[in-house]
């Protein structure tokens, strides 16, 4: 399975393929914390190997987008970025910082790394393109929104050519960003503060002489007659669009004024010829990267690793998001029969788990492997503790 998808990355040499084929696989069935120790400990490389090879450039973009490619399922809609914070203790790290963890609502010392994936419309889930340490200590002239657009920049002529639209949360609605994702030939959709400065458009005659007007009234929230309204009444939604001007972001955007009882939201997107409905469903669909996150951190070690350099951080981030695609794809594969089966990242490696269990049984104790697999009693042990819908 892994050697097929690891030919996808031609400069690849012989023996780092070899490893990645061992270290994806045991990433795969390891149930402790992922660590050089713990990873040596269910394999049959030591630590110093994976301190190695940890060291050495993989294209982890090149394999996720291969992998994106031969899963049926994953049919590329847009792409979301977003930061996540992790943990991380000592003192001589690479990139220690402060920075914001969401999971406490407060700033905190530890790194962060910026996360670019693919949202795949049919299975409402997103799979990991690339991700990159934020740097610490930038330089008064560049900010970290500054080196967000660099990493899209560097990951951009990876996604599937498909992608129109990027996906962002709030934080990234700045007009230098909005600017950068535009130049690289993508729409943005993302949401805007509840005290947005907005004007219409103005629609009305215009003077003989003089500089033709641009804008009428400032947009009020509360009144939004002007709106074109749009229900999604098996959502409960009511959904109110209008082109008009963003003084912040200083260009026209469709904004969608989103109510859902007493709550409200205000989405954008820069495509001012997409549909309300559109725009709330692709913002809605951005969410799918924190499942995505999640996922890396409970069950692929993402917040595990023992380096301290940059490279070996990257690495084993990387292949730890890497890790879930795989997985996913693998969870394609075992419920083929019940595709409505939701996707879980602990039951294929519970899966691996025990047949990696099975198989040292049989072959520490010397047993016949075509008897053995055949039998139904194989197959039950093989399932054991994995979850069932």
């Amino acid at each position: 399975m892994f050697i097929n998808h690891l030919d996808s990355l031609a400069d690849l040499a012989k023996p780092q393929r070899k490893f990645l084929a061992v270290f994806l696989k045991t990433m795969l069935l390891i149930q402790s914390n992922i660590n050089f120790l713990s990873l040596s400990r269910h394999c049959n490389l030591d630590e110093k190997t994976f301190r190695r090879n940890f060291r050495k450039r993989v294209d982890f973009a090149a394999f996720n987008r291969h992998l994106i490619q031969q899963s049926p399922a994953a049919k590329p809609i847009a792409f979301a970025q977003d930061a996540s914070f992790i943990k991380k203790s000592g003192k001589h790290t690479f990139g220690l910082d402060r920075f914001w963890n969401g999971s406490h609502s407060r700033v905190e010392k530890g790194l962060e790394l910026s996360l670019i994936s693919v949202i795949a419309a049919d299975e409402n889930a997103s799979w990991a393109m690339s991700c990159e340490q934020t740097p610490a200590n930038l330089p008064a002239a560049k900010t970290r929104l500054d080196f967000y657009l660099e990493h899209l920049h560097r990951t951009a002529s990876s996604l599937p050519d498909s992608i129109r639209y990027g996906i962002f949360d709030g934080f990234y609605a700045k007009q230098k960003f909005v600017g950068g994702v535009l130049a690289l030939g993508f729409h943005l959709i993302s949401k805007l503060r509840s005290d947005a400065n907005l004007k219409y458009l103005y629609e009305g005659a215009q003077k003989l002489k003089g500089r033709p007007r641009q804008f009428a009234e400032k947009v009020d929230f509360n009144d939004l007659s002007l709106f074109e309204l749009t229900e999604l009444k098996d959502e409960k939604v009511r959904l109110f669009s209008k082109i008009v001007w963003s003084i912040t972001l200083k260009r026209k955007i469709k904004l969608v004024v989103l109510k859902i009882g007493k709550r409200t939201a205000n989405l954008f997107s820069t495509d001012l010829l997409i549909s309300a409905e559109k725009v709330f469903r692709l913002y809605r669909s951005r969410f799918s990267i924190e499942f995505l996150i999640r996922d890396a951190k409970q069950s692929a070690g993402l917040q595990d690793c023992q380096a301290r350099d940059n490279k070996a951080l990257e690495f084993h981030w990387n292949a730890s998001f890497a890790t879930v695609n795989l997985a996913r794809m693998e969870a394609k594969k075992v419920n083929q029969e019940n595709q409505a089966k939701p996707f879980s990242m602990k039951s294929i490696k519970q899966l691996y788990f025990n047949e990696h269990l099975l198989k040292l049984f049989i072959g520490k104790l010397d047993l016949e492997q075509t008897l053995i697999k055949y039998q139904e009693h194989f197959e039950t042990l093989r399932n054991f503790a994995v979850i069932s819908p």
